[in-house]
């Protein structure tokens, strides 16, 4: 019986196996393939050139970024088969007169053909501006710029979670409803049911309106540092890599209202530099992956960009928070307000020749309740941003506060008290950062304006899908 239930789950992997085996992703058959090859592939026009005798047709299929050209017959071409149809077309591999991989179709099927002069707003040969893009967000990834950002922003992900595996990170799942805000500035969406029936009856029940359903206000996340910091302190070492909200009301070309943060937390770390390495390694053996799996998508994108950047094996500089503000005045580019705003970050990474920056030792009164004082200034907190071109800040860190004593004093409500007995059983030193995964895709791929780094941009005034 055993048996039986072991070859029969075998069968059906295997025929599940054939059947996706039925077609060969472009991206294979660019690679791996050989001449001669009895080949299927299924895709997007992209581009067709008519000749008299053949049809040259340019097929995508999104795996990859290059396209593989596909040699049609005259007798196989019909009235469907149009820039953007989808086909399915099956034929031998052949080289080009250029030595490039064809395929020679024998046969050809629309599987859906794509009428451009019916409002298809896209057009052939074109190079369309991504403002323009950005209106068609269910079809923009149709396009070649779009595609390729998101074919990067899958590395990117693949590799962080690569890099924190080798170091035996564990990868937790932090919650996206919760009852705190975490950073404390009150830019946090409330959760509430939509429905008014569910809303009445639980009000009866001598419950308010924003505490109606869960018994307390309830938010989406802006951040999942403080469920890490509890993880952390039972399992060590742990990240997570998730979506977060903030109701920030900027349109700006750095602002969403829903994006990605990736976010650490390190046991038993007691300087600010263990922090400064951890992350400065992350960046690195990112970027240096991603240029060695994603190279054509980084060149599609932007090939400037596409260059291996020149301080992947220069040690990022550290200044200080206020050798900072130094370094601003004698810009001329300091002003009075606190804190380092968006211009002068850039114009610190320009100082230094475009190298991130990590600053360091930030006065405790512009930063959270949560970090650590410095123990030679208790003015200080030992905090850091990493700045960078392009977005200026893309990490944000600290090490925690661990003294039971000043964190009490410092906690920001009653709410929190579970994040202060942390800091009564078997606690241990930790310091975490949070890194944007859109701002390190528009650094990666020099895209100006971080609504093009993800698929379905969530801004103020913008959620149509």
């Amino acid at each position: 019986m055993i048996k039986n239930v072991f070859f029969n789950k075998y069968v059906h992997l295997y025929k599940l196996f054939e059947f996706q085996r039925n077609f060969s992703a472009i991206a294979n058959v660019l690679e791996k393939s050989n001449v001669g090859d009895s080949t299927e592939i299924k895709g997007w026009v992209r581009n067709l050139r008519v000749q008299k005798e053949l049809v040259f047709a340019d097929v995508s299929d999104g795996t990859c970024a290059k396209k593989l050209q596909t040699v049609i017959p005259k007798h196989l071409k019909t009235d469907a088969l149009t820039y953007g149809s989808s086909v399915h077309i099956t034929g031998t591999l052949s080289k080009s007169p250029k030595g490039q991989i064809e395929l020679v179709a024998e046969s050809v099927r629309v599987l859906g053909s794509c009428v451009v002069l019916d409002g298809y707003p896209f057009n052939p040969r074109t190079t369309h501006p991504p403002e323009y893009i950005r209106q068609y967000l269910h079809l923009r990834s149709r396009t070649n710029y779009i595609s390729a950002i998101l074919r990067v922003r899958h590395a990117v992900t693949k590799h962080i979670h690569d890099f924190f595996a080798s170091r035996n990170y564990i990868n937790i799942n932090t919650p996206i409803l919760t009852s705190n805000d975490c950073e404390g500035a009150g830019e946090v969406f409330k959760v509430q049911p939509d429905n008014d029936e569910t809303v009445k009856a639980m009000m009866q029940e001598g419950r308010d309106r924003d505490s109606v359903y869960f018994g307390s206000k309830t938010f989406l996340t802006v951040s999942g540092q403080l469920h890490l910091e509890a993880i952390c302190r039972g399992m060590g070492n742990v990240y997570t890599l998730g979506p977060t909200f903030r109701a920030e009301n900027s349109r700006s070309r750095l602002h969403l209202s829903e994006f990605y943060m990736l976010e650490a937390e390190l046991a038993f770390c007691e300087s600010l530099d263990q922090l400064k390495f951890s992350i400065e390694d992350l960046m690195k053996y990112v970027f240096a992956k991603t240029r060695d799996t994603n190279e054509a998508d980084l060149f599609l994108i932007d090939k400037d960009k596409a260059k291996t950047p020149s301080w992947i094996d220069k040690e990022f500089v550290t200044m200080s928070y206020n050798e900072a503000k130094e370094i601003l005045k004698k810009k001329n580019i300091a002003d009075t307000e606190e804190g380092i705003n968006k211009e002068q970050e850039l114009a610190l990474v320009d100082h230094c020749n475009g190298i991130p920056v990590f600053v360091v030792r930030w006065p405790k009164d512009m930063k959270s309740f949560y970090m650590k004082e410095c123990e030679d200034d208790s003015s200080k907190v030992d905090a850091l941003d990493l700045l960078g071109p392009v977005t200026g800040e893309i990490v944000g860190g600290s090490l925690r506060e661990d003294n039971y004593e000043k964190l009490k004093l410092k906690l920001p409500s009653e709410k929190l008290n579970w994040y202060l007995e942390l800091r009564k059983f078997g606690n241990i030193p930790t310091g975490g950062f949070g890194l944007g995964l859109e701002r390190l895709l528009q650094v990666m791929c020099g895209v100006p304006n971080i609504k093009d780094t993800l698929p379905f941009p969530r801004w103020p005034h913008n959620c149509d899908m």
